[in-house]
């Protein structure tokens, strides 16, 4: 029989097990009634669970297309549109995946342990099915036989015969003991953050890295660092709720009311969605509103309502996104520039990122015509910018490229993707984005520097870095800009002048922030 009834998981606190608790699968052995009541199965009992249901075939593909390198959230959206499943077996999927994906690290040593070898000499397709199996065992509601039986029929179907008997051997000495049995068995006791790395399936460089932020930061003390570095791990493993922007001065707020969202309390454009998908809402197809993490919101808004000076207050406002793909920041923008009589450019230097963009703005571009004003995209290196059009931009946004290390609860997959060496292939790129962004600024006028990583080699290190090779540049407090819906300074933030937000803190990405104001002294930097 079919064990839609069996596909029930709280996935630790994954957003979609409520959906998920509910969620049914329809294998091909869904019985059917016969004339005289009774049940028969549309496949002969030898056939039954040989191929594995399609959720679980589309779980699959996805964690497959993952490895390979695609984003677990874009191509989810794209698999369960494509499969044409219903909510409750798309919520199922999701489910699956994302839990697959977070906890990877703890199932690896899980199924190293019941495999009796380490992962690395296992065929990556089935340890990706080993780990779906691994999940609905010890973190979802799905009784053992359901578990086991139907993962099985998933390997037969996409690693082989002789894969699924090896399947079946490590997923039944996974069900002989509890998840609390087997994190005993698993998780060392020292050292502490090889215990934290365990225990909340990051890699060891990962939560060193986040606790050296909290402290750099200043937020978090050596007595409180490791209560708030727990925390924060815990969070990186709770799929956050859904956060919108209503982009000022388009009228999408009621719409987005309308549709059971609900005002974000620490942002005036920011909304929550506690259900649903963002897509059905009318405002967020034609580009009024869109989905955004209410941090990033903030950033933005924080650099539109610095006030300037000198130069830059005298005469028209230019606005830049230097790197503005994929466009959320830049759409935000491009809705407060508009209010401000102001132009804007958006400059990315991927053609396909910069597509995206052209397709955030094009609903704004009527406006913007309408009232005079400009709004354009670019196909452009930033870090060429500065010296192609030195000092024409009255506010300039450097949300630069980085590991996105304070993202991790929205991207599971970069947490094993990104490695401590990529710091030192980005940390070149973003000082002279920076210093491009610097030069490009008319004096008086304002720079945000702002990365979702809190990693200080890619945050207070790139900004202290640049600014003393240069005379022409001063920090800004940005806590003075950093608000909520109500108008009041946002607390926890660091101690300034640069900003620091936190998914255990704020419920929001770990945004970065810094307000830079180029002064009129000449560059040393050219």
């Amino acid at each position: 029989m079919s064990d839609r009834r069996n596909r029930r998981g709280d996935g630790h606190g994954e957003r979609s097990a409520e959906r998920a608790e509910r969620s049914a699968d329809r294998d091909e052995s869904r019985p059917r009634r016969s004339g005289s009541g009774r049940s028969h199965s549309t496949q002969a009992p030898r056939d039954r669970r040989r191929t594995g249901d399609p959720a679980r075939h589309t779980a699959y593909r996805v964690m497959r297309a993952v490895s390979d390198g695609a984003y677990t959230n874009l191509e989810l959206t794209q698999a369960l549109r494509r499969a044409g499943l219903d909510t409750r077996d798309a919520a199922f999927v999701t489910e699956l995946v994302s839990g697959a994906t977070r906890w990877r690290g703890r199932y690896d040593a899980i199924i190293a342990v019941a495999a009796d070898r380490d992962t690395s000499a296992l065929d990556p397709a089935v340890l990706d099915t080993l780990r779906l199996g691994a999940h609905q065992l010890l973190a979802m509601r799905v009784p053992q036989h359901a578990a086991v039986g139907e993962t099985v029929g998933l390997a037969r179907a996409v690693n082989g015969i002789g894969p699924s008997k090896l399947v079946n051997a490590v997923l039944r000495r996974i069900s002989e003991r509890s998840l609390d049995e087997w994190l005993a068995r698993t998780v060392p006791d020292e050292p502490p953050t090889a215990r934290l790395a365990a225990l909340h399936s990051h890699p060891e460089w990962v939560v060193k890295a986040l606790r050296q932020a909290l402290l750099a930061h200043g937020s978090a003390t050596p007595d409180t660092v490791d209560d708030e570095l727990d925390a924060l791990l815990a969070v990186d493993n709770v799929a956050p709720p859904v956060h919108l922007v209503a982009r000022p001065g388009l009228g999408a707020e009621e719409e987005l009311r309308a549709a059971g969202a609900r005002e974000h309390p620490l942002g005036p454009t920011a909304w929550i969605l506690d259900g649903g998908d963002p897509g059905r809402i009318a405002a967020v197809r034609d580009g009024r509103a869109a989905v955004q993490d209410a941090g990033s919101q903030l950033l933005a808004i924080a650099l539109a309502t610095v006030p300037l000076t000198g130069t830059a207050a005298a005469g028209h406002e230019r606005w830049l996104d230097l790197c503005a793909g994929p466009g959320g920041k830049a759409g935000l923008l491009a809705a407060l520039a508009l209010s401000a009589d102001a132009d804007l450019v958006a400059g990315e230097v991927n053609p396909r990122r910069a597509e995206l963009v052209r397709s955030t703005l094009s609903a704004l571009e009527p406006l913007f015509s309408a009232a005079g004003r400009s709004v354009q995209v670019r196909v452009a290196d930033g870090r060429e910018t500065g010296a192609g059009e030195p000092e024409r931009y009255t506010r300039v946004l450097v949300d630069a490229p980085c590991t996105g290390l304070g993202a991790l609860r929205r991207r599971p997959e970069a947490r094993w993707r990104r490695q401590p060496t990529d710091l030192a292939t980005l940390g070149p790129l973003q000082r002279d984005l920076l210093h491009s962004a610097l030069d490009a600024t008319v004096p008086g006028g304002v720079v945000a520097y702002a990365t979702c990583s809190p990693h200080p080699a890619e945050t207070s290190l790139v900004v202290s870095d640049v600014l003393r090779r240069r005379g022409d540049a001063e920090r800004i407090d940005a806590r003075e800009y950093l608000l909520d819906r109500d108008g009041h300074p946002i607390g926890g933030v660091g101690p300034g002048p640069a900003v620091q937000l936190w998914p255990h803190r704020h419920g929001t990405d770990a945004m970065f922030l810094t307000l830079i104001r180029r002064s009129a002294a000449v560059s040393s930097s050219t």
